[in-house]
């Protein structure tokens, strides 16, 4: 933890960093998109939902809930699926179900059908695409995948930005049963992003030519090939990835509650509503461009083998802007908050999934984003309403505020320190590593200055016997005649 780690792959093969991966971006990018945006471009058709089946904006609030619980819940089983079919099968069938989601539910009578289709069906469906196509990124990019990352996770702000307009005009014209029935549609663009994720292959091995003019191709020990886990648990064993699921739930707890509650928190201080919405699209301008940003940043040299304590600072930063922002009285407060939130709120989207990439390495990414995925689904689905609860007792939203910075603020301490002290203790390690070693080398030379090296005669025995057998046995007792009297 703390260092960038720099793999293969699992199929040894090198991440191209360029290329078709270019490709892979884009598909990421729109996957991001519709994954974090979709939640709540849903919330466009609350009013509509509330006067057809006549029920609270509790009830309606359920379906962003449950589609946030899917796509975070669901990570174990996506890890599942991916290890054992690959990630373009699962995202093509993933893509399906988020489109079949949405059109079944334009056809619901009751909020409980929309709770099992958008929420269920659709959000199971964006939890199969959102997964893998970051396993593939991180597949394909390596030198360059912070920035890459950066790229990606801005296809959250941007796809909201787009969203939440087209809803709006298509409840417009169509009414949320059409609404329902044109996203599902929309979705299907993740099938096309899910056949954009190429899986690599391994280079072909070339035969090896011998001075002789013979050419012999190389030969493979033949090794049973291991049985791929469908869930590596084994992950748990590292601290660095111990440290960043604990730091991570933590943050989750208050990391999506201000952008939920800032739009209120205007209205209470007496904005009107268009005015107060205007917050989040401030918020959203500037997290669109925090991201790459920060990716590009965490790509220099010097600054992405210490990327976990800018992922640290990016935390810091969120926590303390969001207690400085509680104590705002005035419309030009919540500007400036919103601005910094959305520095902050980018710069934690670009690094979160980088830095776990780095700790666990891309053979047990797979498995360590689906762990990891579903210990924040709980803290995702405790959150907002806690906070919720919060300001039903005290009617302040000061309070909420300074709630979510001191559990963003924690996360930062826990995984900062955790890290430090983990760095401290494998800094020991090479050191032993290297007495053991200088050790080895001084029982070496002791048994070389002993007796004979029996070791390379073998070694020349066997060259001759593979490259003179079936003619050339006078040679072969010439040269075991010759060691005998040495010996």
């Amino acid at each position: 933890m703390g260092g960038a780690v720099v793999d293969d792959g699992p199929t040894g093969v090198k991440a191209p960093d360029g290329g078709w991966g270019w490709a892979v971006l884009v598909g990421c990018f729109v996957i991001t998109g519709f994954s974090y945006a979709f939640p709540k471009a849903v919330s466009v058709f609350f009013k509509e939902l509330i006067k057809e089946f006549d029920v609270g904006y509790s009830d309606t609030a359920w379906i962003s809930s449950i589609l946030l619980a899917m796509l975070y819940g669901t990570g174990p089983l996506c890890s599942v699926l991916v290890n054992r079919f690959g990630c373009r099968p699962v995202m093509m069938v993933g893509g399906l179900f988020a489109s079949l989601g949405m059109i079944l539910a334009s056809f619901a009578s009751s909020i409980i059908h929309i709770y099992l289709c958008t929420g269920v069906i659709t959000g199971l469906g964006l939890a199969l695409n959102f997964q893998p196509s970051l396993i593939m990124l991180n597949r394909y990019f390596s030198e360059k995948r912070p920035l890459a990352n950066g790229l990606a996770a801005a296809g959250s702000p941007v796809a909201l930005c787009c969203l939440s307009p087209l809803g709006q005009i298509l409840q417009y014209h169509y009414g949320w049963r059409g609404g329902f029935l044109i996203l599902g549609g929309m979705l299907l663009n993740c099938c096309a992003c899910g056949a954009l994720m190429r899986p690599l292959l391994p280079p072909k091995k070339q035969p090896v030519e011998f001075e002789d003019g013979h050419l012999l191709e190389a030969e493979e020990k033949k090794v049973p090939p291991k049985k791929k886990k469908l869930l590596d648990f084994s992950v748990f064993k590292d601290r660095g990835f111990l440290i960043y699921t604990v730091a991570a739930s933590i943050m989750v707890l208050g990391l999506f509650v201000p952008p939920v509650f800032v739009v209120n928190y205007a209205k209470g201080l007496g904005y009107e509503d268009t005015t107060s919405a205007l917050l989040l699209t401030i918020l959203g301008f500037v997290d669109m461009f925090a991201r790459p940003l920060c990716g590009i940043i965490a790509g220099m040299k010097w600054v992405r083998p210490r990327c976990v304590y800018l992922f640290s600072f990016a935390m810091l930063f969120n926590g303390v802007t969001d207690l400085i922002g509680s104590q705002a009285d005035t419309y030009g407060g919540l500007v400036a908050f919103c601005v910094f939130f959305g520095m902050s709120y980018g710069m934690v989207g670009a690094l979160q999934f980088e830095v776990l990439m780095a700790i666990v390495g891309t053979e047990k990414f797979s498995s360590a984003i689906g762990l990891v995925l579903l210990m924040e689904a709980v803290a995702v689905l405790v959150g907002p309403p806690g906070a919720g609860r919060l300001l039903d007792a005290t009617h302040k939203y000061m309070y909420i505020f300074l709630l979510a910075g001191c559990e963003v603020t924690l996360s930062a301490v826990v995984i900062a320190l955790g890290n430090f002290l983990c760095i401290k203790r494998k800094q020991e390690e090479p050191e032993a590593t290297l007495e053991m070693a200088g050790k080895a080398t001084e029982e070496s030379l002791h048994n070389e200055r002993v007796g004979p090296d029996q070791e390379r005669e073998d070694e020349e025995r066997g060259k001759y016997r593979n490259l003179n057998a079936g003619g050339d046995n006078v040679q072969m007792d010439g040269i075991e005649q010759n060691t005998e009297a040495s010996l």
